[in-house]
């Protein structure tokens, strides 16, 4: 995701970020089932980490983590987490070839225009190991927006998400879909998932 507007609001915002997201100190239900479904010991990516909320999780359960993020204010706020290996990049920055057992996208894809994702998904799944799975989550609708902070949104069904990770292999499971107040104050729907092999 390059959209400049979108990363100047997360690079302002990213210690309001991190204190809306860090109210619970306990893992999600999907960050569990995520966990429980790697090696133990194994390597993870966690694209578009943000502060590291969820990458101190994965950390703490004994997992190798990769964070990144494209806005530097939320690469700041997640080096403060000891032992994350915590960089800047982008998602068309991402080369690696069957390094990771897990790749945790969790309400990061949202941000790329939606002619972008096919792409994106294919360096994700060059990326896993065989038997790897990947964890999406996005803003359920459909369209392309600006919130009212302006930070770019794709809106995608989960029909639509399903249709592209089956053209590469994946099956879905661990549906899960709720609504919450995000960063701007409005309640959004959204879903997430598991992709595997």
């Amino acid at each position: 995701m390059t959209d400049d507007k979108t990363l100047a609001v997360y690079d302002e915002k990213a210690g309001d970020y991190a204190r809306l997201i860090e109210k619970d100190e306990a893992p999600s239900g999907s960050l569990r089932t995520f966990l429980a479904r790697l090696p133990a010991g194994g390597r993870v990516l966690d694209l578009g980490c943000g502060p590291g909320t969820w990458a101190r999780h994965m950390l703490q359960a004994g997992f190798e983590v990769d964070a990144i993020d494209g806005s530097q204010g939320m690469v700041d706020e997640a080096s403060r987490i000891p032992g994350l290996n915590v960089r800047r990049a982008m998602f068309d920055d991402i080369e690696a070839a069957s390094l990771y057992d897990g790749i945790w996208a969790n309400f990061s894809l949202l941000h790329i225009p939606r002619a972008e994702l096919p792409g994106v998904l294919d360096r994700l799944t060059r990326a896993l190991r065989p038997g790897g799975i990947l964890h999406i989550g996005l803003k359920e609708g459909q369209g392309e927006a600006r919130d009212s902070l302006d930070r770019f949104y794709t809106y995608y069904t989960v029909e639509e998400i399903t249709a592209l990770l089956a053209s590469r292999g994946f099956s879905v499971s661990d549906l899960r879909t709720g609504a919450d107040k995000g960063l701007d104050g409005a309640v959004a729907a959204w879903f997430t998932l598991t992709a595997h092999g």
